[in-house]
């Protein structure tokens, strides 16, 4: 393994959220915890007559990230770093002052979580070099179901609470889990669109 090689992943990470066709926003400046539940590949056990046991598949479930975050708006009027969260769970306003209103509409958006060893790396979507170390976990086609503020310890933190599916309509992953050991470059993301998730 090349560059610098640490024990775990610590204290830092990057996250980019983007809609489909829109740009990647950076929010690790708003993050404070960051967890990522997989689903699950279990599977059913059926007796037959004979004593033996027959695995019956289940299908993977859901994954579902959690973010724990301290906005101090509504949501992003412009740019690309994030501003709030309620524009993800139901509609953006690119003006001030940002008016969110719900609404009935649900957009698919695109998470990247990035960890690496180059303190220069500013966007979770962006390549890493060698002789940088990286890991990165990509959910696309997703949706942003949940964004719930609480003031209960005299600071408004919000948790914020994405799901996906693990495939598409046909069958095509919608998560992926990439690493680089130093010793080559990882890709960086292309934009998100409905063709392209990664």
């Amino acid at each position: 393994m090349a560059g610098n090689n640490p024990d775990a992943w610590l204290e830092t990470a990057l996250v980019a959220i983007s809609a489909q066709g829109g740009s990647n926003v950076q929010f690790a400046s708003l993050t404070e915890t960051i967890d990522i539940d997989t689903g699950e590949k279990q599977f059913d056990v059926i007796t037959n007559v004979g004593g033996g046991r027959i695995a019956k598949w289940t299908p993977e479930t859901e994954t579902t990230i959690t973010l724990e975050a301290y906005p101090l708006e509504a949501g992003t009027d412009t740019g690309t770093t994030g501003k709030g969260f309620f524009d993800l769970l139901h509609s953006a306003d690119t003006s001030q002052p940002v008016t969110i209103s719900n609404t009935r509409t649900r957009s698919k958006y695109r998470i990247a979580i990035l960890w690496t060893t180059d303190t220069s790396a500013t966007d979770a979507t962006a390549a890493i070099s060698s002789p940088y170390l990286a890991l990165r976990f990509v959910a696309a086609d997703g949706y942003f179901v949940s964004v719930k503020p609480s003031f209960t310890d005299g600071i408004l933190k919000f948790t914020i609470v994405y799901k996906v599916p693990p495939f598409d309509k046909s069958g095509n992953s919608n998560i992926k889990m990439e690493s680089v050991d130093g010793t080559a470059t990882l890709s960086a993301l292309a934009s998100y669109t409905s063709s392209d998730k990664w």
